[in-house]
């Protein structure tokens, strides 16, 4: 991370392959729309290359920061989509998306599915930290001061969690 922050592009492509699946994912859960979601997944790391050298991230994973830009790109989507739908006159015929495929609304719904089961196995603590951290967007600081715990604490376990996560997705993913 210290690489790409410093403008070294290899890094940064090793960081977007690491992480594009899990962006790409996120925004098609999203939006619902695999074109908007390949766009928004570019605009995700677009903004990450442009932000990343002011971004402290201390060693840890980048995915959630990626998701909460991925967030904010998305909601940016969902609100030019109400634009232009307002200013169109099929706009009835606009609320049936027809380019979702079956195969990938499955593919989705299961990778949500694993998620959420894995999510649901965390302790009250951990599962807490995962929605203030990764959902919300919370800092470790914000997290631990708003759970009483320390930020080691919450760093340490949010980094449990993450492995664990991606461990899910891996085992959903190459079923």
């Amino acid at each position: 991370m210290a690489d790409a922050a410093a403008g070294d592009e290899s890094a940064f492509r090793e960081l977007y392959r690491a992480h594009v699946r899990a962006v790409y994912w996120i925004a098609h859960g999203l939006l619902a729309s695999p074109t908007d979601a390949e766009d928004v997944t570019q605009e995700t790391f677009v903004t990450a290359w442009r932000k990343l050298p002011g971004f402290d991230l201390q060693g840890e994973s980048l995915l959630p920061w990626l998701a909460t830009i991925c967030r904010f790109q998305a909601a940016n989507r969902l609100r030019q989509r109400r634009r232009d739908r307002a200013h169109t006159t099929d706009a009835a015929d606009d609320t049936i998306p027809s380019t979702i495929s079956v195969e990938g609304q499955v593919i989705s719904a299961a990778l949500a599915e694993r998620i959420t089961a894995e999510v649901g196995t965390l302790s009250d603590l951990d599962r807490e930290i995962f929605r203030l951290c990764a959902a919300a967007g919370y800092s470790y600081q914000a997290a631990a001061e708003e759970l009483g715990v320390s930020h080691a604490i919450v760093r340490n376990r949010l980094s449990r969690v993450r492995t664990r996560l991606r461990g899910a997705v891996k085992e959903a993913s190459d079923v």
